[in-house]
């Protein structure tokens, strides 16, 4: 039997209010999907606190670790504007799938 591997990341909606709150949430969700591909659908999100930009974070690392492909999808400007402030740009949360 042979395993087939599939490119097409899986999406995962983030939820609007990103506080700290919805860390513990976040955390455990995106440990549940890692080591495939995954786009994060950031378009809804209307907040981002810390907390939660410290999980994407270690997402982002983690996704690296594994040679996977994580990447953001369609970030609203709420979103973009609290990686900003913090002093981050999407490329920190992004990990692409080396070249073979």
């Amino acid at each position: 039997m042979s395993t087939v591997f599939d490119p097409t990341p899986q999406i995962f909606e983030l939820p609007a209010v990103l506080d700290l709150k919805a860390a513990p949430a976040l955390a455990a969700c995106l440990a549940a999907l890692r080591g495939a591909p995954l786009a994060l659908d950031a378009g809804r999100v209307e907040r981002l606190g810390g907390q939660c930009l410290q999980v994407l974070l270690a997402a982002s690392h983690g996704w690296r670790a594994d040679a996977a492909a994580l990447t953001l999808s369609q970030p609203s400007p709420a979103f973009l504007d609290g990686l900003r402030l913090m002093g981050l740009t999407e490329a920190d949360l992004t990990s692409e799938e080396p070249a073979a």
